[in-house]
């Protein structure tokens, strides 16, 4: 007789701990852009850009930069051009391969390195603070920043200064997100100390706008998959799909709102470990948020979710049409429209491609 499949665990169950150094070692690409190249990034032939900064992203990151030129007796020649950036920036909408081509850049570059989110690199500070994790990233030859997007001014200005504070002891960057680095922020904040934060990050950045259509989306039907019954969608998965481990898939079963709620009580660097080792999620009554906060949570949320690429079952209304028009209307238009993008993907996972 075979053996019975374990029930579903409960995401609301789960309150992982993540130390300093947990995290700090957790700054890689994701499994999914582990090989992750600028070989096998395939351009959209209909949009030259994506070719165009593929191109200009190796060069940037394969290419050491000169030293300081000196004149006699050691000391520094003033040089009258304006110094190279010593960042790129790539800006687009989704799907385009943005985080591919940062993985890309952190496989290709030589010497130490780090990968991770906007947020991640921000829990980091409120773990080891601004100047311990400027010890910590002090000797790196390259940073890689995903999804810089603005929730806070504050946290904003952190990285501003940490950006500032590495690149003068020779560290480059570079970063992504869908919008670009002048317009960050906009129609959020408009406080003038804020502003002039995003000036002096913008200014050592080389803006690289990268075009196209939104691979997911082209991949298959333009909304998320919804079932009628969740539980047998994820008994049916669990004895088709092994886990990582070769064991059965593990699957988690929850009430949309009550995960919802859940993440009002775990900080989100702390959301990669809540989905750690699971294979797919199961949510029921899936309903329209109310209240932006948890819906700014919830797009956290599913960030990890594609980041492990963990398989979502849902029932209720579909995934990318929880965000009312209010909230598609409003300055995190682009993080919804983005979580929309990728849940697609998640409940279609047998239908779409795992790719950038």
């Amino acid at each position: 007789m075979p053996e019975p499949r374990p029930a579903p665990e409960h995401l609301v169950d789960r309150d992982p701990q993540v130390t300093p150094q947990q995290m700090a070692a957790a700054l890689v690409p994701p499994p999914q852009f582990a090989e992750a190249s600028f070989a096998s990034y395939r351009p959209d032939p209909e949009y030259a850009s994506q070719a165009e900064v593929r191109d200009a992203v190796e060069t940037f990151v394969t290419t050491v930069p000169e030293p300081a030129r000196r004149g006699l007796f050691g000391r520094k020649r003033k040089e009258p051009e304006v110094p190279a950036k010593s960042g790129v920036y790539l800006d687009g909408g989704f799907g385009v391969g943005k985080t591919h081509l940062l993985a890309a850049a952190y496989h290709a570059a030589s010497g130490r390195k780090t990968f991770g989110t906007f947020i991640e690199y921000t829990a980091l500070v409120g773990a080891l603070g601004f100047q311990g994790t400027v010890d910590l990233l002090r000797g790196t030859a390259l940073v890689c920043i995903d999804e810089f997007e603005l929730d806070d001014p504050g946290d904003t200005m952190v990285m501003t200064r940490l950006i500032k504070e590495l690149t003068e002891t020779g560290t480059r960057f570079a970063a992504t997100s869908n919008t670009p680095p002048g317009a960050l922020g906009e129609g959020r904040f408009a406080a003038q100390d804020f502003l002039r934060e995003i000036q002096a990050m913008s200014d050592r950045f080389d803006t690289m706008r990268i075009d196209g259509l939104d691979f997911r989306r082209r991949a298959v039907d333009e909304s998320a998959s919804v079932v009628d019954d969740v539980p047998a969608a994820l008994a049916a998965l669990t004895s088709s799909t092994p886990s990582g481990t070769g064991g059965p898939a593990r699957v988690t079963q929850d009430d949309f709102r009550s995960v919802v709620a859940h993440l009002a009580s775990v900080h989100p660097s702390r959301y990669v470990a809540l989905v750690d080792g699971l294979d797919a999620v199961g949510l029921t009554d899936v309903q329209a948020f109310t209240d932006q906060t948890d819906a700014l949570r919830w797009v956290a949320l599913v960030d990890r979710l594609y980041d492990a690429q963990v398989r979502i079952v849902a029932s209720g209304i579909p995934l990318d049409t929880v965000y009312p028009d209010v909230m598609l209307e409003g300055g995190y238009r682009k993080k919804y429209l983005r979580a929309a993008s990728r849940v697609v993907a998640l409940t279609r996972a047998e239908e779409s491609p795992r790719a950038s």
